[in-house]
């Protein structure tokens, strides 16, 4: 790929976030894994390159779990992107994680099933390249440096965000069951959704540094009494706390470090890939 834009930060997200950035342009990016959710939208904000990509698409076409995330994270980084943050809607599994929470969580856990969970697959790509055997390290599978810096920009802003938490990424499109949601509850995790992995795991795979900004819509349906989560009701939660959520982000970009100090760089360290990088 050839006259791409050189840009430092990635934010995958929905739509309304990138309203305040200055002379969007959209890029449209091939990948060996086919395309990206969208066309990428380069912008800028307080000095700093942006690149946005609608992790669902533009016109939320794309479910959770048909979203080409290998081809979504290599098109971030073949412009250049070591940084992403991930802003996201989840529900709550424990009663003070209510609607209009902010969590930065510090873990995951994988509830998916069928999804492309890596590059590095042993089976020959379309431009000819065959992945070599890697295994890298997601026992902490944020970046600690840009957790730090969401959770600063959230204080700056008049949030008091939760430090930590375990998200549990479940394959959708449906909510949970009652009693999926309570065993998740009674296992200790705190948020539920749909979109975080392979996100976290695809970007450590490529050395990039992986921050998911989560706001509470809803509390899960073996939370509370009641009908349980609907899709009107996430929707309506996260557009009456858009206007708060964006500064946030915007704050979080400008203070993400320009100089990388944290591990996430060296996952690939010392292993064979079996292709370049972008």
């Amino acid at each position: 790929m050839t006259n791409l834009p050189d840009v430092e930060i990635g934010v995958i997200g929905g739509s309304g976030l990138y309203s305040f950035l200055d002379d969007i342009t959209e890029v449209p990016v091939d990948t060996p894994y086919g395309p990206p959710s969208d066309a990428l939208l380069v912008g800028e904000y307080a000095g700093r390159s942006i690149a946005f990509l609608p992790r669902h698409g533009r016109s939320h076409s794309v479910p959770p779990h048909r979203i080409n995330y290998r081809a979504n994270l290599w098109a971030l980084r073949s412009l250049g992107i070591r940084q992403v943050l991930a802003p996201c809607a989840v529900g709550g599994l424990r009663r003070e994680f209510g609607p209009g929470t902010l969590v930065i969580p510090d873990q995951v856990v994988d509830r998916t099933q069928g999804r492309e969970q890596t590059f590095y697959d042993g089976i020959k790509r379309s431009d000819g390249a065959v992945p070599g055997v890697v295994h890298v390290s997601l026992a902490d599978p944020y970046c600690p440096a840009g957790r730090q810096t969401a959770l600063a920009a959230a204080r700056s802003q008049g949030w008091e965000p939760r430090d930590g938490g375990t998200l549990v990424v479940v394959q959708g499109p449906r909510f949970s069951t009652r009693a999926e949601s309570r065993w998740y509850s009674s296992s200790g995790w705190s948020i539920i959704g749909m979109t975080g992995l392979p996100e976290a795991s695809l970007a450590r795979e490529l050395g990039m540094c992986y921050t998911p900004i989560a706001l509470v819509t809803d509390l899960d349906a073996g939370v509370e009494a009641g009908e349980g989560v609907t899709h009107d009701e996430v929707l309506k939660v996260f557009a009456e706390n858009i206007d708060r959520l964006r500064p946030v982000l915007f704050t979080a970009v400008k203070s993400l470090p320009s100089e990388r100090t944290c591990p996430c760089g060296d996952a690939l360290a010392g292993q064979e890939t079996g292709f370049d990088l972008p």
